[in-house]
């Protein structure tokens, strides 16, 4: 099964073949991907462990926490792909974009203003959570519409942040 795989604006062709191979943009790659607890994976790939929290957004969008940083991810499997390109690649960055909370945390500041042009990953809002401070990214470029929350804040998980269009 091929998947197109969009991770902060870069895309990936991931095939899984029937006997579990795994290639990415055709090169064949060594992977051991293992779900440890609720939304922890373990990955040992090339050697390196690597842990992952992959949090499911639905409609085929994700959040990832990798090594401390943030990424957005969206996932489309060949049928879904197809149909995207035969409405066209926009469908993809037109419309709405809500930047939502991945995680319960404090709003410890925010770099943008309504009506601030952003380009694809730029940072729009600084998140503490757990004593750590995540810079949450925009996925693509727009200009900003609504800002929701203001510093100091506190946020449950899927609070909208940011609205860009």
């Amino acid at each position: 099964m091929k998947y197109i795989t969009i991770i902060n604006d870069r895309q990936f062709e991931i095939e899984i073949g029937n006997d579990g191979a795994l290639r990415v943009n055709g090169e064949l790659r060594t992977v051991d991907f293992r779900a440890m607890d609720g939304a922890l994976y373990s990955i040992l790939m090339e050697n390196q462990s690597h842990e992952i929290v992959i949090e499911d957004r639905g409609g085929g969008d994700y959040e990832l926490r990798l090594r401390g940083r943030l990424y957005s991810g969206q996932v489309l499997d060949e049928r879904a792909q197809l149909m995207l390109t035969q409405r066209g690649a926009a469908a993809l960055q037109s419309g709405e974009y809500a930047l939502k909370a991945p995680m319960p945390g404090l709003i410890a500041a925010i770099t943008v203003t309504e009506g601030q042009e952003v380009e694809a990953g730029q940072t729009m809002v600084i998140l503490e959570s757990m004593k750590m401070q995540n810079e949450l990214r925009t996925p693509r470029s727009g200009i900003v519409q609504r800002i929701q929350v203001q510093p100091g804040q506190s946020v449950e998980q899927n609070k909208v942040l940011v609205t860009i269009a």
